[in-house]
């Protein structure tokens, strides 16, 4: 797809130049603890929170965030389940997130599966395969109402799994937080299935991540 390939390795050298090649720069778990939580919360408030990064630092955030926490408290120890069995680190997200752990509809399972098999077999950048997983996992409402908290923490997830982001230091949840008009209305792209909408979805993706790192708090403490 014209332009996709190009802003995907723009974007992955952007990371790498902030990440130092993936683990030479010193870095810190406080750090790591930073980015999670800026994510946290960011990922709630596209799925509708009101509260606040503070009130989530001193936790009183409402239910919506609170979830959001748990779910990026468990992040980390997911990555060998991702690269193992992707379905069951979903699962695993969606129970973080207040659900049961099982998809909304026999639908919703059977395409998981699909996308399994497609991360296993696929050799496409792993910036992409985690766009995808997040698009994904989000319009099909795999898990319902918690989809949206399941999906992003998914495509962290994936960049941490896949070796991009291994200290799991870059914010994408903020990066479509700053972008929402465009994350919204791509994702809506996405959901028709056609090819322009495949591509729109992947440019945004790919500057989406972009404002991700520069969210990071390698960037601003």
């Amino acid at each position: 797809m014209e332009g996709v390939g190009s802003a995907f390795a723009s974007t992955r050298d952007g990371i790498d130049v902030l990440l130092r090649d993936r683990g030479l720069r010193r870095t810190t778990p406080e750090q790591t603890a930073a980015s999670l939580l800026r994510g946290a919360h960011a990922s709630a408030v596209l799925a509708g929170s009101s509260s606040s990064l503070s009130e989530i630092e001193a936790g009183t955030g409402d239910l919506t965030a609170t979830d959001a926490v748990r779910i990026s408290t468990e992040v980390l120890g997911l990555a060998p389940v991702m690269n193992q069995s992707p379905v069951q680190a979903f699962a695993r997200l969606d129970v973080l997130a207040g659900g049961t752990g099982q998809p909304d509809s026999p639908e919703a399972a059977n395409r998981m599966r699909e996308l399994a098999a497609a991360l296993s077999a696929t050799s496409i950048p792993a910036l992409m395969q985690a766009a995808l997983v997040h698009a994904d996992l989000l319009t099909t409402q795999a898990f319902g109402a918690r989809s949206g908290l399941v999906a992003r923490a998914a495509e962290r997830l994936v960049l941490l799994a896949r070796g991009v982001d291994p200290a799991s230091l870059i914010v994408p949840e903020a990066g479509h937080l700053k972008l929402r008009a465009a994350y919204e209305s791509n994702l809506a792209a996405y959901a028709t299935s056609r090819p322009a909408g495949l591509q729109a979805w992947l440019l945004y993706s790919a500057e989406a991540f972009a404002a991700g790192a520069e969210a990071s708090p390698l960037v601003s403490g």
